[in-house]
């Protein structure tokens, strides 16, 4: 499992921080965003299906979930 800097998943916690309609309880979709975003350079369009770094995004989350209240 590759282990992602902190420096990496705190820049994207606050991208997804300032994403325009961001809602915590929709913080799942957000990472995936943010992540699809790093990974493919932009952001994902309606019916993107385009594959993400799933370590990331699970690392992410967990950071998100257990570090921003």
């Amino acid at each position: 499992m590759p282990d992602y800097s902190e420096a990496l998943k705190k820049s994207l916690i606050k991208k997804i921080k300032e994403y325009p309609r961001f809602s915590k309880s929709e913080v799942e979709k957000f990472c995936w965003m943010a992540v699809h975003e790093y990974k493919h350079g932009v952001l994902p369009s309606e019916y993107d299906i385009r594959e993400i770094d799933e370590e990331l995004y699970l690392q992410l989350l967990q950071e998100f979930k257990s570090n921003i209240k």
